[in-house]
């Protein structure tokens, strides 16, 4: 009985080399070259250059690395993280930089199971199974070293000089349209989100053995706190994905901030934020660094406004319903929300933001120390915007009800977002309304400042995470609000009248460490006056106001990360 074989198809490791280039160029890279062709100002004869030169380069990288028993494993790689990436981009228009990896790294299981959609999955069976099966069944004819190597160099020298003399012979147009266009290589697939992911991994390596420098230690109590005859409390309140523009408080049409606005708080409409992503935005918010002066590697290795407050005698707490602190809590006690069990509140490891308020109750009603409480929200984190909210709060419809926001229209996705911050305001108001049920005992305030905001469709993008020269404002301009219980304005003289007169005035997140540190009446030379967004509505106290400037060595030794924490 004759037995029938489908013979493996052979082909040499320069023309499968060519191939895998064409697909990635071709068929992964759609965002890639929309932008390109926008960048480079529709000069077709620059960006075809450009397009070539990329094309032969990568062609030249993939031939020298064509040895047997790498180039099967290496080309599936390559094109697995083409697909993955190419659908975030060409989806939400999202760039993959170092920033968006460190989003990814530190993300929770519940976070990304709303990115884990059908969606995703048949993108990548289209795009990177189907042909790395393909890669896998075809044999490679692979030649004696020697003999590949010369007829490598044979291909893969004029492919590099022809890119060479393609890139110097349009060299002004293609780099005012990098320099003008910086985020343009980074979603070059998969060069981009390789490269980052090294920058990510290098940056972490670089952090291990990191000492932190102290701040502020010689920060104390200022006279008007210390006879209060009260405890002080100030609730910070650190919203996630909140953008201004959706705010009622600042003139969006639909009433989104009902509860807010009946308490009469005080409402800055002009604020921009940090960076586009947790990551970035929560350390610097409680940095001493302002933005223009702000890095990474600085705000780890440097004390933060919690750590100020601690040095001045103040109860330091952190309460977290999001993804953790990012480093800023390491050393001060800190609980995860999210672990609760058997709370109506919480489902698949995620929790609506009222979880906080039944703890912040019980913690007012015992409070005996001036305190700190930083709430960090869930708040509008996207793309699961429908999680975010209750039935109850479920007013603007018909709202998405999915993950994938591209089965939705773009009303519903707004829908969606905006019960997200009508259900903000409520807790924001709650929490408001705790402070004034115990304020016969406490002197309290709130200030309510979002991270970054969202992007939900303009102009095709979705999300946030953009790069900040070139994020939109609807990820950029952010909610920053204040509340002020009686006794609190009485103890610490706040003129919210006179806060009111003053809301237009631009602010940012360089306000945020400054302006607690006022509204705790903490004395420090790290604490400027200039950038406390209440300090011109507040009557003068005895305070020894700070340089603009600090000194991070504090006449201290550096101390190494430690935590006091935890987990409910």
């Amino acid at each position: 009985m004759a037995v029938f074989r489908i013979r493996r198809p052979e082909i040499g490791s320069i023309s499968l080399s060519a191939a895998a280039t064409l697909y990635l160029l071709l068929i992964t890279n759609n965002s890639f070259w929309s932008h390109a062709v926008t960048s480079f100002g529709h000069a077709w004869i620059a960006v075809l250059s450009f397009g070539v030169a990329l094309g032969l380069t990568t062609f030249s990288v993939l031939t020298m690395l064509s040895m047997k028993y790498l180039m099967k494993p290496l080309l599936v790689l390559l094109i697995a993280i083409s697909a993955a990436a190419s659908h975030f981009t060409e989806t939400f228009g999202i760039v993959i930089d170092k920033e968006m990896i460190g989003n990814a790294a530190v993300t929770t299981g519940p976070e990304a199971s709303h990115l884990l959609t059908g969606s995703l999955a048949l993108h990548l069976a289209l795009y990177a199974l189907l042909p790395s099966l393909l890669i896998a069944w075809v044999k490679i004819k692979h030649r004696p070293f020697f003999s590949k190597a010369a007829i490598n160099f044979l291909f893969v020298a004029p492919a590099l000089l022809l890119s060479g003399m393609l890139i110097y012979a349009n060299l002004a147009g293609i780099a005012y349209a990098l320099r003008e266009h910086r985020d343009l290589m980074v979603r070059f697939n998969p060069a981009g989100p390789i490269t980052s992911a090294v920058r990510y991994g290098l940056s972490s390596y670089r952090e291990r053995n990191l000492v932190v420098q102290p701040l502020g230690i010689d920060a104390k109590q200022g006279a008007r706190i210390a006879t209060a005859g009260k405890p002080v409390v100030v609730v910070v309140v650190a919203g996630e994905t909140a953008r201004a523009m959706n705010f009622s408080l600042n003139g969006y049409h639909r009433d989104t901030n009902p509860e807010l606005e009946a308490l009469g708080v005080v409402n800055y409409r002009d604020t921009t934020s940090c960076g586009t992503a947790t990551a970035v935005s929560l350390p610097c918010m409680f940095s001493v660094y302002p933005r223009s002066e702000y890095s990474d590697w600085k705000a780890r290795s440097t004390e933060n406004l919690v750590n100020v407050l601690t040095h001045a005698g103040v109860s330091v707490t952190w309460w977290d319903n999001n993804t953790g602190s990012k480093g800023i809590a390491d050393l001060i006690s800190f609980a995860s929300m999210t672990h609760q069990k058997n709370s109506p509140l919480c489902s698949n490891g995620e929790c609506l933001d009222e979880i906080f308020l039944g703890d912040l109750d019980k913690k007012l009603a015992a409070m005996t120390k001036n305190s700190v409480i930083v709430l960090h929200q869930l708040g509008s984190h996207g793309p699961a915007y429908y999680l975010r909210y209750p039935e109850a709060f479920r007013r603007f419809t018909p709202d998405c009800r999915t993950p994938e926001l591209m089965s939705c229209t773009t009303e519903e996705i707004v829908n969606a977002y905006d019960n997200t911050i009508l259900y903000t305001d409520h807790v924001l108001a709650s929490v408001a309304g705790l402070i004034e049920k115990h304020q016969d005992r406490i002197a309290g305030a709130m200030i309510y400042m979002s991270d970054h905001g969202e992007s939900l469709g303009e102009n095709g993008i979705y999300l946030h995470g953009a790069p900040y020269a070139i994020a939109p404002k609807e990820q950029t301009e952010v909610p920053f609000i204040a509340w002020f219980s009686k006794p609190y304005q009485a103890i610490m003289g706040v003129d919210t009248g006179c806060l009111a007169k003053d809301t237009d005035k631009p602010r940012s997140h360089d306000n945020l460490f400054h302006t607690v540190l006022g509204m705790m009446d903490v004395q420090t030379r790290v604490y400027n006056r200039a950038l406390d967004a209440f300090a011109a509505c507040t009557r003068p106290a005895e305070r020894k106001q700070g340089a603009p400037g600090f000194h991070a060595a504090d006449n201290a030794a550096p101390r190494r990360l430690s935590a006091v924490r935890q987990i409910w």
